[in-house]
């Protein structure tokens, strides 16, 4: 038994972290301290925190720490950790998005430009973060064409002349430095020239391509005189979008938000090399109780643990807390000194308060669209909780079977986390143990060997001192939807009872049409309003579990009709049945052919050959 009081006095006057757990173990609060000690007795001995610290706290059934050496080093774990365990009392990024990079590999004798979403330290040149896809992918097809430059992974200038060129010389979009048609210094010019595009300086390559439109319109060329003028086209349509620049070539971020009761909006505009490249909006939630920088510094946080790159200035629409501390965790991630400011006047404070206003407007729009989206997640839950008089419903694990006619009987188990689909933890059962149409049976496996699983996996979790929750089966549902009524409910009931777990189950009740009319539960049926968010949000579960279940049925059906009589031959597998098939070109092909003709398919022997002679021949 945890008796806290206790637990508060064992604490060390150290800095490190500390997790709040509830009564089913979930994480619901993580912080850091410089002195555990101290930080953590506040929450049982202060009363005077806000609404929210105060749920939390009615809700801490035990807690845990971890030291650390600085910190620093705190913070640090602090990020990790709500990033892993998304806390419900951390005030959360909602957002977790991979920002795309265009990388230049500088340090190969024969540079690529590439696609990447990682910023690694290996001396390649990086740019972005860019936050449309599709543009950054027209650059690269753009850059190529003009440049020519190569997109293989041959190793040059090792591998030159090894292998023939590739399709792109021949379409006119590669140099070929592979077969050394390009000298490294043209080629390196041709890179340098590239770098220079992509820091936003554009006069060079609108020249290139003017001088290569005229010259080719004078020879009568006019193919090519309007493939660069499509080019100089483009060109000057991502010189358009740069509509703000600066002198000093620096590269930033702009960070201001805009909040509204329990949510937020955060704008972040990406400046690099003086010019914005894009921004994108951030959605914040559980900031009600949380002042301005509380808000600004979570957000920080989150996003700097996750994003690639850091830029050299980060300027701020209001303080942030722990801000010496948080520059000198961005510095030493970037590698060299970041600097966290609020501007108060001139251009850059005008910048920030065009991001707030742009989240004000953000914030706005999506406020509705908030509301209806939680009406039809959250909110059906908070019903359907309501309806079978259950204190929460968070995980919903959903069950079926499909076979035609007992054949390759499948389950399928479906799970809904916050109202929401969560593939991840989507499961397929292949049936064992049934032979048959029995659908009955066929569930009683499925669940047997998905919470056997999860118990073996948790006993060895907790053998190896390893968090619970990385165990893929180990987290169990708030409650078990069936898809049929009564009997299948009494299926998943007795399962549960054998194996001592306490889960609710509920059954959907069918009307004659097979649609959904209520839900069996504690042996009564409780009907639904077909028009409210639950007995929709019902079907999309019910819908799902089908789908998925009746998709995995298939594929297994597809591969065991991918069969051929020759499969029947001994001797002959995939490899001699490909190439029989690709030299006979038909079934009746091979069967008329002779033993030395079966010799002439590659991968065929004289024994084999005989088998498949024999195979044919036997009744004949």
């Amino acid at each position: 038994m945890f008796d806290i009081q206790e637990e508060l006095k064992k604490l060390p006057a150290k800095p490190g972290v500390y997790i709040m757990r509830d009564s089913k173990d979930n994480i619901i609060y993580v912080g850091k301290a410089i002195v555990l000690k101290n930080r953590v007795r506040q929450y049982f001995q202060n009363k005077n925190h806000t609404p929210k610290i105060n749920r939390m706290v009615e809700q801490i059934d035990h807690f845990e720490y971890i030291i650390t050496d600085s910190e620093l080093e705190a913070l640090v774990l602090e990020c990790n950790l709500i990033k892993e365990h998304m806390p419900k009392y951390n005030t959360m990024l909602k957002d977790d998005k991979t920002y795309p990079y265009i990388r230049v590999t500088v340090n190969e004798a024969y540079p690529r430009v590439l696609f990447t979403r990682k910023v690694l330290k290996d001396k390649s040149k990086y740019f972005g973060p860019y936050t449309n896809v599709t543009a950054i992918k027209d650059i690269l097809d753009l850059l190529r064409r003009i440049y020519k430059i190569r997109t293989c992974n041959r190793n040059l200038p090792k591998d030159i002349g090894k292998e023939r060129p590739c399709l792109y010389y021949h379409m006119g979009q590669c140099d070929a430095p592979c077969q050394g048609y390009i000298s490294e210094e043209e080629y390196r010019a041709n890179i340098n020239e590239t770098i220079e595009f992509l820091n936003g300086n554009y006069g060079p390559v609108v020249t290139l391509l003017e001088n290569r439109m005229n010259e080719a319109a004078q020879k009568l060329e006019f193919e090519k005189a309007a493939e660069a003028r499509d080019l100089l086209e483009s060109v000057r349509q991502i010189a358009n979008k740069q509509k703000i620049t600066y002198t000093d070539q620096a590269d930033r971020d702009i960070i201001a938000f805009a909040r509204d009761k329990d949510e937020a909006v955060v704008q972040t505009f990406f400046i690099r090399s003086g010019k914005l490249i894009g921004r994108e909006n951030y959605h914040l939630s559980g900031v009600e109780d949380e002042t301005d920088s509380q808000v600004m510094t979570s957000f920080v946080k989150q996003y700097y643990s996750g994003t690639p790159y850091i830029p050299k200035e980060i300027y701020l629409g209001t303080d942030i807390e722990d801000g010496d501390l948080i520059g000198q965790w961005l510095s030493t991630r970037r590698g060299q000194k970041v600097y966290l400011k609020v501007p108060k006047k001139g251009e850059k404070e005008r910048l920030v308060e065009l991001a707030r206003k742009n989240a004000e407007l953000v914030l706005k729009q999506d406020m509705e669209k908030i509301k209806r989206e939680e009406a039809r997640t959250i909110g059906a839950l908070k019903d359907l909780a309501s309806l079978l008089d259950l204190p929460m419903i968070e995980r919903i694990e959903s069950y079926d079977i499909s076979n035609t006619a007992g054949f390759e009987s499948v389950g399928s188990m479906v799970v809904y986390e916050k109202g929401k689909p969560k593939r991840a933890d989507y499961r397929k059962f292949k049936i064992k143990s049934i032979q048959g149409p029995d659908d009955y049976a066929s569930l009683y496996e499925v669940l047997t060997r998905r919470f056997t699983h999860a118990q073996r996996e948790l006993k060895e979790l907790k053998e190896k001192k390893i968090d619970e929750s990385l165990g893929s089966f180990t987290k169990y549902p708030d409650l078990i939807l069936m898809d049929g009524g009564k009997g299948q409910v009494g299926i998943a009931l007795r399962v549960l009872d054998e194996m001592k777990l306490n889960i609710p189950v509920c059954g959907m009740v069918k009307d004659d049409n097979h649609r959904t009319r209520g839900l069996y539960y504690n042996n009564r049926e409780l009907p639904i309003d077909k028009s409210s968010e639950l007995f929709k949000l019902i079907t999309r579960v019910q819908d799902e579990t089908h789908r998925f279940a009746i998709e995995y049925h298939r594929s297994l059906r597809q591969k065991s009709q991918v069969r051929s009589i020759l499969d029947d031959i001994k001797g002959i597998g995939p490899t001699r049945r490909r190439a029989l098939m690709k030299h006979f070109m038909s079934l009746d092909a091979i069967k008329t052919a002779d033993v030395e003709e079966l010799m002439k398919v590659p991968s065929m022997n004289r024994k084999a050959a005989e088998e498949v002679y024999a195979f044919f021949n036997k009744e004949r």
